[in-house]
């Protein structure tokens, strides 16, 4: 070889080495790879060892993820399930009506009792140690407490219908052909004068009534007033600074019920006493 010629390969192999090697170990790393994934490279690839002979390593299961894992039981799945378990005993011994089926449903029901009498006393226990639960705080229900706060709150209406004649005027609509009407013009009138409010009667058939002479006849008051026209007696307040109706109610009432309709309808506001 000449000289010229040597130091052209040793040119060549410097610029063509460095892939050489390069390739080689690109091919190592996928024989290894290879190798990783199906087993010893002789043993199985080399080799035809037949179908029953595993050579792919099996993959690992993913673990399971909170959707994959079964939801605990709630407490409603629970009671419905106590439910459905007491239709269907029942169910069974109405059907099949043998001691053993009847025994069954008895005990099973025995013991629903004594969980919900456990549930009440518990309850009950809850209430007495925290007064925000207590709703008889605020509306009692035993004779002493009762009398005390039905007391309190006839006071409370009393001091209001004292003050109500300066603002508050009644519409009393009546018929002279209402047995009804008889009955409540004379509890109409004791109210009336007992608070000194102004009462204004009016006849719906043009008859006239023995309470309340001075009345005048309706000339379509009623509809104007969102008031069913047919029903009689029929009463409305008259908020005289904001200038519009309070329907009261219709047919008769006692004094008692309606003085507590006249003073919840002026005083109070809804939700704020039941």
């Amino acid at each position: 070889m000449s000289a010229g010629r040597f130091r052209t390969a040793i040119m060549l192999a410097a610029i063509l080495g460095p892939a050489v090697p390069g390739t080689a170990q690109d091919a190592g790393r996928s024989t290894s790879a290879s190798a990783t994934d199906t087993g010893d490279a002789f043993y199985c690839g080399e080799r035809r060892l037949g179908y029953w002979f595993y050579c792919v390593r099996p993959k690992p299961a993913p673990p399971e993820t909170a959707e994959q894992q079964s939801p605990a039981q709630t407490a409603t799945a629970a009671l419905d399930a106590i439910t459905a378990t007491l239709r269907e005993l029942k169910a069974r011994a109405i059907i099949e009506p043998t001691p053993a089926n009847v025994t069954a449903y008895i005990r099973f029901q025995r013991e629903q009792l004594d969980r919900a009498s456990l549930f009440s006393d518990v309850w009950q226990r809850a209430i007495w140690q925290d007064p925000g639960l207590d709703y008889t705080l605020e509306r009692p229900v035993g004779a002493v407490a009762k009398r005390q706060w039905q007391d309190a709150r006839a006071a409370e209406r009393d001091s209001v219908m004292a003050h109500l004649g300066d603002r508050y005027g009644l519409f009393y609509f009546f018929a002279q052909t209402c047995g009804a009407c008889e009955v409540m013009s004379p509890i109409v009138k004791a109210v009336a004068d007992r608070w000194q409010l102004t009462v204004r009667a009016i006849s719906t058939d043009g008859g006239p009534s023995r309470h309340f002479p001075n009345y005048t006849v309706e000339n379509g008051q009623r509809p104007r007033m969102g008031l069913e026209p047919k029903i009689t007696p029929a009463l409305v307040l008259w908020d005289s600074e904001a200038k519009r109706a309070i329907p009261i109610g219709y047919g008769v009432l006692s004094a008692d019920e309606l003085q507590d309709r006249i003073f919840l309808l002026t005083s109070k506001e809804a939700g704020h006493d039941f």
